[in-house]
């Protein structure tokens, strides 16, 4: 386009030095002359104009020319300032949500089978970018850190003396009593042997080992039959008795300042225990590999409750006008707030990467922007030039 307005000047001055050398012969000519003079000043005004915007017209510095080049951080600022109190406002953006079902949309899309998948997809691939982001140690020590506070925070007497009471009073006790003492009859049974090589290390060398297996056999018959009648007598005065101690277990757990003192001092010791945090350190690298297993997996059971749960939501979401209505409201309250927070920066971002361009390099860039239209301007001077032209001379003609 500038080479179209460039030569509608040059075409221009051609007529006109044509013409004025005819005109005396010719009088009609002097029609286009005056036409082809007057859009000689247009072309050559707004091609000034225009070029003024950008550089010094034919390089010398007249005042109030290369007018981008020397205000490029004032129109970056302006332009900042113009976002910000146009754009980034609160009513722009209640406004521009008002219309807007963005809960109902976002049921609709999240409802379709692929889209929840691809959901599941995009969450696991967050998962395990997170998961191999964060440092072992660093997780291992936030854990135990977390733990050991919380804990350390109880008081052990009164919740070990509470659970004893839930387990007293359902019975459930005795039920771990009886599998107790049915899983030490059977490790009776079979560790005898060991049993008998330890009673003969116990008893006198004197002793003949013909008594020594006599009295073993009784003791652990005896033992055997014991223990079973215990574990399937649930009316066992044993039973009993270990009811009772176990009640008062409870009671002092909850009551005796010494037993919860004592209770608190093995709760730090099993805390501060090197087997606790080998067990802690073991756990999070368990959890980690199975968590980036199934994260890779895309048929795991992780994908599909992830992808089963994203759906649900999303057939939810477009079913119930009352939690669209939620959605839309938490999303245009958000919006808000983080444009209210963000716009001063936003304004200071813009300014500031105007203010890091080249003179040169922010010229170029808008001119490349808007330079077509410009070359519009200096043809329509050119043309309303001329049209203008014409007019005053053929009303001189007329009045004259």
């Amino acid at each position: 386009m500038k080479r179209t307005a460039t030569g509608l000047l040059v075409g221009a001055t051609i007529v006109f030095l044509v013409t004025r050398v005819r005109e005396d012969a010719t009088p009609w000519l002097g029609y286009v002359r005056a036409t082809a003079e007057a859009a000689m000043v247009g072309a050559v005004a707004d091609w000034f104009a225009v070029t003024a915007l950008f550089r010094h017209p034919l390089g010398v510095p007249v005042p109030h020319t290369a007018i981008i080049p020397a205000r490029k951080d004032d129109i970056g600022r302006g332009l900042g300032a113009f976002v910000q109190q146009n754009f980034l406002t609160a009513s722009v953006v209640q406004e521009r949500l008002a219309g807007i079902s963005l809960g109902a949309r976002l049921g609709e899309w999240l409802a379709e089978p692929e889209h929840a998948d691809r959901v599941a997809d995009q969450a696991a691939g967050v998962l395990r970018s997170t998961l191999e982001t964060l440092r072992d140690e660093d997780v291992q020590e936030s854990l135990e850190a977390a733990v050991a506070q919380r804990v350390r925070a109880l008081e052990a007497g009164p919740v070990l003396a509470r659970g004893i009471d839930l387990a007293v009073a359902d019975g459930r006790h005795q039920e771990v009593l009886s599998v107790v003492l049915r899983k030490v009859a059977e490790a009776v049974v079979e560790n005898e042997d060991l049993l008998r090589s330890r009673l003969e290390e116990e008893t006198p060398r004197w002793l003949p080992s013909r008594v020594d297996d006599r009295i073993f056999d009784r003791v652990h018959t005896g033992l055997q039959r014991f223990l079973w009648e215990v574990a399937e007598d649930e009316d066992h005065p044993l039973r009993d008795t270990l009811d009772e101690r176990v009640r008062r277990l409870a009671d002092d757990l909850s009551r005796s300042p010494s037993m919860r003192a004592r209770a608190d001092q093995l709760k730090d010791e099993l805390i501060d225990h090197p087997a606790l945090r080998e067990w802690s350190s073991t756990m999070w690298a368990d959890l980690k590999a199975a968590l980036l297993e199934r994260a890779d997996d895309p048929d795991s059971d992780l994908r599909r409750r992830l992808a089963g749960t994203v759906r649900s939501l999303g057939e939810r979401l477009r079913d119930d006008p009352t939690l669209q209505a939620r959605v839309d409201e938490w999303i245009a309250t958000t919006a808000v707030e983080v444009v209210e927070r963000s716009k001063g920066e936003v304004g200071d971002v813009i300014a500031t990467t105007v203010a890091r361009w080249d003179p040169a390099e922010a010229t170029d860039r808008i001119e490349l922007q808007v330079g077509r239209d410009l070359q519009f301007i200096r043809i329509n001077g050119t043309v309303v030039g001329g049209l203008v032209g014409l007019v005053i001379y053929t009303v001189g003609q007329l009045v004259g």
